[in-house]
């Protein structure tokens, strides 16, 4: 009995001998594989003191805060015309705790996982203004000091070669001052490094930089391409911002925080390896300051966007007078005083023009330490928005519905410039939208050139010698006198469009 006992302990030690040694020799490997991935880009597991205590909204800088117009001077050189900048004060909603969970794994703990590197597009490139990313359900993780998103696979890729991407996360794709950031496939789990924050919400990659600080392109080149990207997530989306830049967070934070419930994270100072289950990469333009519903979540719209403007700004009106029901009260028109080139060199006759027709006229300049805040509140009273083209007139985003734009166009052949950055804008935001061309006699172009000047007796052919010259002297050299005349039956219709 004793020598089997002994046979039998014998063979049971070196049944578990046999099971452990694979499980050793795995164990190994696995420990092998790890260090030479985590050598391959050097990823830390130290929490990024950055992201977690600096909070780039409070990181403002006040002298940056007001209406700038330093890019506007470059923008009308190089198709940049409108800048206005605004500080914004007021109270913001509530920043919430970030959904994350910290976490030690290789492979992801996202349920229903299918993500495969040749099963489904990530990225398109075709676009002509931007390349976007969108991960879709998967695992994937984020690392910002390498500029690093990457998608891993559930198995290995026996063999079929995963893709990368090159990325400029700024709608306007073409910017080589914008960082690339490289979106990659793995070839399998392991080679995943470990994750140090897990979120069950997605993320967005974008950058700032490129031609923000000049008012219109904030909105056309970030804020609207923001708003399609993210507004279907209901703010449940983290923001993944590469060239942060603090003081444009403050002057718009209450836009950022109306779509997104989480505080921003600097990408370029992240050295977290954070884990999604999908992560979406760029900002899309549709179009020049508007949105193509048919190409937009949910199908948003341009006059989405301005109602969620009057919702995040509290602002009081959803439409404009109606003249039929309120023949004696006077309709409101702010006249967009500019002080710089494009200017209306008679704007106290045009207002009193307009006092004439039976408007409550206000002149405004809005570049003295004015919040978009304030502003648009202000914006919003009136019916009527009148301004030669410029950055001023992107104010009409807060408008009410129904009220009326009246863009004036300088001399120069600029009329189809005109209507692709505000005339088809202005109509998707279901505005009234008026149009009145300078004539010759009106610019002072004719004072400096005459009128034999191929500026003025031929603005073709400066269109033919290039934007560099149409922008040098149309948009640079020129401002005007508005013949009130000629100009008063613009102000009828605009009258008569609010009795409708």
């Amino acid at each position: 009995m004793g020598g089997l006992k002994t046979m039998k302990n014998l063979s049971k030690a070196w049944f578990q001998g046999s099971l452990a040694l694979p499980f050793l020799l795995g164990f190994f490997f696995v420990l092998f594989t790890y260090l030479t991935v985590s050598h391959q880009f050097a990823y830390s597991q130290t929490p990024s003191t950055h992201a977690i205590q600096t909070n780039p909204f409070k990181d403002a800088t006040p002298a940056k805060q007001g209406n700038e117009r330093r890019t506007e001077d470059l923008k009308d050189k190089d198709e940049t015309a409108k800048v206005q900048s605004h500080r914004d004060p007021s109270p913001i909603p509530k920043i919430e705790k970030n959904d994350t969970s910290n976490s030690n794994h290789f492979g992801g703990n996202f349920e229903n996982f299918k993500q495969s590197p040749t099963n489904i597009p990530i990225c398109n490139t075709h676009n002509p203004l931007s390349d976007t990313c969108d991960t879709q359900k998967g695992d994937i993780r984020t690392h910002g000091t390498s500029s690093s998103i990457l998608i891993v696979p559930k198995f290995s890729t026996d063999g079929n070669l995963p893709q990368e991407w090159r990325i400029r996360p700024y709608t306007r794709k073409h910017m080589t001052s914008i960082k690339e950031v490289m979106v990659k496939q793995l070839n399998s789990p392991q080679e995943a490094p470990l994750c140090t924050v897990d979120y069950k919400h997605p993320a967005l990659v974008f950058a700032l930089g490129g031609l923000i600080g000049n008012y219109w392109h904030d909105f056309t080149d970030v804020l609207v391409p923001l708003f399609i990207a993210s507004r279907q997530f209901d703010r449940k989306v983290q923001f993944l911002i590469t060239n942060i830049q603090p003081w444009w967070l403050g002057k718009y934070e209450k836009i950022i925080r109306a779509l997104s419930r989480y505080e921003v994270i600097d990408f370029d100072k992240d050295n977290q390896v954070r884990c999604f289950s999908r992560v979406l990469v760029g900002l899309e333009m549709h179009k020049e300051f508007s949105i193509d519903p048919s190409r937009a979540p949910n199908g948003y719209s341009m006059a989405d966007f301005t109602k969620f403007l009057r919702s995040t700004f509290n602002l009081q009106r959803d439409h404009p007078i109606r003249l039929s029901e309120n023949p004696d009260v006077k309709p409101r028109l702010m006249i967009i005083d500019r002080t710089n080139y494009r200017k209306f060199n008679n704007t106290q006759e045009i207002a009193r023009l307009a006092e004439r027709l039976g408007f409550e006229t206000i002149i405004a300049d809005p570049k003295f330490n004015l919040g978009v805040d304030e502003f648009a509140k202000t914006v919003n009273s009136f019916d009527v928005l009148l301004g030669a083209h410029g950055a001023g007139l992107t104010n009409c985003v807060f408008l009410p519905t129904n009220a009326v734009v009246i863009q004036v166009v300088p001399y120069g052949n600029l009329e189809h410039m005109a209507k692709v950055d505000f005339g088809d804008p202005i109509v998707d935001m279901k505005l009234n939208y008026l149009e009145y061309s300078i004539s010759a006699e009106e610019s002072t172009l004719m004072d400096i050139y005459g009128k034999d000047h191929p500026v003025i007796k031929d603005p073709i052919s400066i269109h033919q010698s290039g934007w560099d010259k149409v922008a040098e002297f149309y948009l640079g050299k020129q401002d005007m006198r508005v013949n009130v005349d000629r100009f008063a039956p613009t102000l009828l219709k605009a009258r008569e469009l609010l009795n409708k």
